[in-house]
């Protein structure tokens, strides 16, 4: 019984049934056989590989780039009683020696790693002798150089069938064309034709195009029209708060997100949204990513995405819950130019890229023949004003080193603080004597971190703050003071960008790139950028243009985009006039002359001015004679 998928799904998860093809996927997953998910944002992609890693015995090995996706679904597993950990850029060697242990000798039933991991000695030694039950692929698609988010560090997943030979794979991705589908069966081996795939047509979700200059005001339009709960993306940290304060100045409920908000403040920010206290979130593309709201009215974007991969997921955040929803997205001139400069920039001389990998092992001080075994954190301003880059020179020259497989990049890592009491308690007691004021913290940590006097803990300082009846800024000070008069190992909590070295740094001199693959991803790119221009100014219906983006193909138009509805309109339009045709031609074949006023009042006020439209056409026609006050049909005779 406790084998059965369903009653696990409702032990942990809470629910009676599988939705859509869910449980379609988890019986091939639990066959033993390879398999291939395609399912759109919000189709519950985790579930197909969670489920079948608590069915079978042993541990799943779960492979995503997303790190902080990754750390909320540990964190969400843990509460769920489920035993899952994670390895990611930004821990020590220690603690990933000690999670590797627990995978080993623990109950551990999930382990996720990002995909730079498995190319450690440590990594392949340890998985070796774990019992595996399942290779989980998360966002398969970076795996592809066909896709918009390739990833080298991918190509190595490979790699796992040569230790792991029996152990079935399931690669998973929301978006993907056939071309990338093809590729992720080919390079990560799949012994499978299979594809389980859920439609990408959003029949409810209602795709608006608009060429607007005062952006903001529209913006309030829409909200004012649609209502409801909505995300705003824009395209950069500076315009999240911008637009938020703007339409709080029109009493309209919002907040904003971003990646360079501190990890509780984005959590609260998440929170309120989630919960309806806030209508409206402006954000970057950093925000929504495992976010389950099933009630947003309308997904807004104020400039164009890179990509209609990028798009599309963000897009389909809208509508979950089957209502009519609406993604718009407006744009101006001088937006499609930025993403022609953009594109140019992506792809910096060879020159330039050496220069900014030399600064690189320069700024993190590694020698030439070095690789380090741990990844750094990448201040980009600090290194920018150091050498004097500009930031998108900088990100381009790192994306076609990690396309070389010199270095990996990561989104900010979160680490949390870390604490040891490391005195005797008998010196804790002295120095408490003297420091009275003090007691409370170390009392707390004691209390609320079992085994900190044995070893290193994480501990969090906003509740250990509020535990302790202090500000944060004041803990830190205390907790710092600590640490200096040698009671307590201290490090305080960092979330930054990470860089790591995939092999030893080379002289700049032998810094070589794969031409081929540089020209490959730079027509790949245009390629993109063509399509997102092309959604922009099509006469197509929208939503089949994006499914046949993504190798689908719609039997008719979804009638509710834009495109669809002028061409309702052009049709009712068409119809109308031809109408207003025959009733004027019936007035004048009743009568030859009529006052203008006279043959107007026979018409609806809203028929009015295309008869008046078609009068004047008449007469440029000379089919009629017309003054301002009287109109003459033209016989065959006059």
């Amino acid at each position: 019984m406790e084998l059965d998928p369903l009653y696990i799904l409702k032990k942990y998860w809470g629910y009676d049934q599988f939705r859509s093809i869910q449980k379609e996927i988890i019986d091939h997953v639990l066959d033993g056989r390879d398999t291939i998910a395609l399912l759109p944002t919000g189709g519950g992609k985790s579930i197909c590989f969670q489920i079948p890693a608590l069915v079978n015995e042993g541990i799943c090995l779960v492979i995503s780039p997303l790190i902080a996706l990754m750390k909320d679904q540990v964190q969400n597993l843990n509460q769920r009683g489920i035993n899952a950990v994670a390895i990611y850029s930004g821990m020590s060697y220690k603690e990933i020696d000690r999670t590797f242990d627990n995978c080993l000798y623990g109950n551990v039933k999930l382990l996720y790693l990002s995909p730079e991991r498995l190319q450690t000695d440590m990594a392949l030694a340890r998985i070796e002798r774990m019992k595996v039950n399942l290779i989980a692929v998360d966002e398969a698609h970076c795996i592809s150089q066909w896709g918009y988010d390739f990833r080298p560090n991918y190509l190595k997943i490979a790699g796992l069938r040569e230790i792991l030979p029996d152990v079935p794979m399931i690669a998973l991705t929301a978006t993907a064309t056939p071309e990338v589908v093809k590729d992720i069966r080919t390079r990560l081996k799949m012994k499978t034709d299979k594809l389980h795939q859920i439609s990408f047509t959003r029949s409810n979700l209602a795709y608006m195009v608009l060429k607007e200059s005062d952006k903001r005001n529209r913006l309030i339009s829409i909200l004012q029209k649609i209502g409801g709960t909505s995300i705003v993306y824009v395209s950069s940290r500076r315009m999240c708060k911008e637009v938020a304060l703007f339409l709080q100045s029109k009493k309209i409920s919002a907040d904003f997100y971003h990646a360079g908000l501190e990890k509780n403040e984005r959590s609260d920010k998440q929170d309120a949204w989630l919960k309806g206290s806030s209508r409206v979130m402006v954000a970057t593309n950093a925000f929504g990513m495992g976010i389950d709201h099933p009630q947003v009215r309308s997904v807004i974007h104020l400039s164009p995405p890179p990509s209609l991969e990028a798009y599309f997921q963000e897009a389909g955040r809208g509508g979950r819950d089957g209502k009519k929803s609406f993604a718009v997205l407006m744009y101006d001139d001088k937006d499609v130019a930025f993403l022609e400069e953009q594109f140019e920039q992506s792809f910096p001389p060879l020159k330039e890229i050496k220069q900014v990998y030399q600064a690189l092992g320069s700024f993190f001080n590694i020698a030439v023949g070095i690789q380090p075994l741990e990844s750094f954190d990448f201040d980009l301003s600090l290194f920018c004003s150091r050498y004097g880059f500009g930031p998108m020179k900088v990100l381009a020259a790192l994306r076609v080193m990690e396309e070389n497989a010199y270095v990996f990049t990561t989104e900010a890592v979160f680490v949390p603080s870390k604490l040891a009491i490391i005195v005797e308690k008998t010196v804790l007691y002295d120095f408490l004597l003297k420091h009275a004021e003090l007691g409370d913290i170390l009392r707390a940590l004691m209390r609320l971190y079992q085994g900190i006097s044995e070893m290193e803990v994480n501990i969090d300082e906003f509740k250990l703050a509020r535990f302790v009846g202090k500000s944060k800024q004041e803990l830190m000070q205390n907790l710092h003071f600590l640490h200096k008069s040698g009671l307590i190992q201290f490090t305080p909590s960092k979330e930054s960008p990470q860089i790591g070295y995939l092999k030893p740094r080379v002289a700049v001199e032998n810094f070589v790139i794969d031409q081929t693959i540089y020209n490959f991803l730079k027509e790949r790119r245009r390629f993109m950028l063509d399509c997102v221009k092309h959604y922009i100014f099509t006469n197509e219906c929208r939503s089949i243009l994006l499914v046949d983006y993504f190798g689908e193909k719609l039997q008719q138009k979804c009638g509710i985009c834009d495109v669809c509805i002028s061409e309702k309109k052009l049709i009712q339009k068409s119809v109308r006039e031809l109408q207003i045709r025959d009733k004027l031609k019936e007035k004048f074949g009743s009568k030859n002359q009529w006052a203008l006023n006279d043959l107007m009042n026979t018409f609806s006020f809203s028929d009015r001015k295309l008869a008046t439209d078609i009068l004047q056409q008449w007469s440029e026609e000379e089919l009629i004679h017309k003054t301002d006050q009287w109109v003459t049909y033209r016989t065959q005779t006059d």
